[in-house]
């Protein structure tokens, strides 16, 4: 079964999904600045442009362009900058 969630009036859209047991979405993210909380753990991989991620707990942002991924761990936070629109897919650890 397939889910929509849309956050920040619409700016930050996705399609969560289970695929061999795991829990998945796959989403959009426009130019902004956005801030998400994790109840599970994540690996965020950039399909589509570029975000700059900063996890709770450093003090840098940090750039992913399209085909590399970064890890949140559990129970924290991590703000994202897109200078345009994303894509992204999200696998809960």
């Amino acid at each position: 079964m397939l889910t929509h969630n849309s956050y920040f009036e619409g700016r930050v859209q996705s399609v969560g999904f289970e695929r061999n047991g795991r829990k998945h979405t796959a989403g959009v993210i426009d130019a902004g600045e956005y801030h998400f909380g994790t109840g599970a753990a994540e690996r965020m991989t950039v399909v589509s442009g570029e975000l700059s991620i900063r996890v709770d707990g450093t003090a840098d942002f940090h750039r992913y362009p399209a085909g590399t991924s970064f890890e949140v761990p559990a129970s924290s936070g991590f703000d994202v900058r897109a200078a345009a629109p994303a894509a992204y897919l999200c696998e809960f650890l």
